[in-house]
């Protein structure tokens, strides 16, 4: 703290000396740029005063309620990993049991390289083996999955973004139209050298087609060749390299604008320009979150700086009106929330399931 007050003198001695007050009552430097930027850009705590406060408060209950009324018509979900792990399909980011932990046995020559157009061409057998993990024989919609089917039944569901390439939102009879796999999907597939088309019972044919070797220690995993050509088959999965496909930007511009809700479920919103989809609603708009983890609140200096993409949540904060926060299983929250919506006959009707216990998500 010496060393700082010696070198004050360059910022402009003068000034100081005519001023009231030592220097040890001046704010901080940090708390001199807050104050400044908060004026300049007329942002500060009063904001939240001045917008719209669409639930009675911030809790479950003001989000069921709010659902319940007349003023949520439009209702846009973003969808993650943690929404399909009880259905078998192991997430990325899970320490130990996620899928980035266990790419050793792959001896790739980065973790990256398993989804990197290049390498698959060079070497698609890794992908394909992991391809299996991702696809169980018994795939199934999770509760999860099937609470954005009733949203779409009942009217409320404007879209679903989704990260998963598992097809399970597919699985539970929603429409194409209501879909976005923002990362693509096993729904489809084409051949890299004549780009013949092949749907997803032919891509899950051939992925579940591998078989024992002879010495039984591991099994021949196929790859999926062109009916045609003869050329390599990749699903319709966006890898590095490839291009978000342009629909994504077109409904997220179009859709969270004018949405009057949005529900995160299974993802902590860390992959851009995935993340980024919150920031798009307006001020007003109640967001509700279902994950395992919380996310981070930004500081008030990353909310002056514009640093805070990827929410600007405000679950604890005093001026907090629209952001609620469920912690928990996926499928264990959406239960409650569908009680407390009264649908759970619903919600029974499409997964078979009465008052059964929910399968964890590991």
């Amino acid at each position: 703290m010496a060393e700082a007050s010696s070198n004050k003198g360059s910022l402009g001695d003068d000034k100081k000396k005519d001023s009231p007050g030592s220097e040890a009552d001046d704010p901080s430097l940090l708390d001199k740029i807050t104050r400044l930027l908060s004026r300049k850009l007329s942002l500060s705590d009063r904001d939240d005063e001045e917008v719209e406060k669409r639930l009675k408060e911030p809790t479950i209950q003001g989000i069921v309620d709010y659902m319940k009324s007349s003023s949520c018509k439009s209702i846009v979900a973003l969808v993650g990993a943690g929404m399909s792990t009880s259905a078998g399909i192991p997430d990325f980011r899970s320490p130990g049991s996620g899928i980035y932990d266990n790419l050793q046995q792959y001896n790739l020559p980065s973790p990256e390289a398993m989804f990197e157009i290049g390498y698959f061409k060079q070497n698609p057998k890794p992908f394909y083996h992991l391809a299996k993990t991702l696809m169980p024989q018994d795939l199934k919609p999770t509760p999860s999955h099937y609470f954005l089917k009733i949203l779409h039944d009942k009217g409320l569901l404007t879209r679903v973004f989704t990260q998963n390439i598992d097809n399970l939102e597919r699985l539970t009879g929603l429409p194409d139209d209501a879909i976005v796999e923002a990362h693509g999907s096993f729904h489809s597939a084409h051949c890299l050298k004549c780009a013949e088309k092949f749907d997803y019972d032919w891509v899950k044919g051939k992925i579940l087609s591998a078989s024992p070797t002879e010495e039984g220690k591991e099994e021949e995993i196929v790859i999926p060749r062109c009916n045609s050509c003869g050329g390599l088959v990749k699903p319709d999965i966006v890898f590095f390299g490839e291009s978000l496909p342009s629909r994504f930007f077109h409904l997220a511009a179009s859709d969270l604008p004018k949405c009057d809700m949005i529900i995160v479920i299974g993802t902590s919103l860390t992959v851009q320009p995935f993340a980024s989809l919150v920031d798009s609603v307006p001020p007003h708009v109640p967001r509700l979150v279902i994950n395992l983890t919380k996310f981070k609140e930004p500081s008030r200096v990353e909310l002056l700086l514009g640093l805070a993409s990827g929410g600007g949540w405000k679950f604890d904060s005093p001026g907090n009106h629209r952001d609620v926060f469920m912690q928990g299983y996926c499928d264990d929250k959406i239960r409650e929330l569908v009680d407390s919506l009264v649908w759970r006959e619903d919600l029974e009707k499409l997964t078979g399931v009465k008052k059964e216990g929910t399968k964890k998500e590991e």
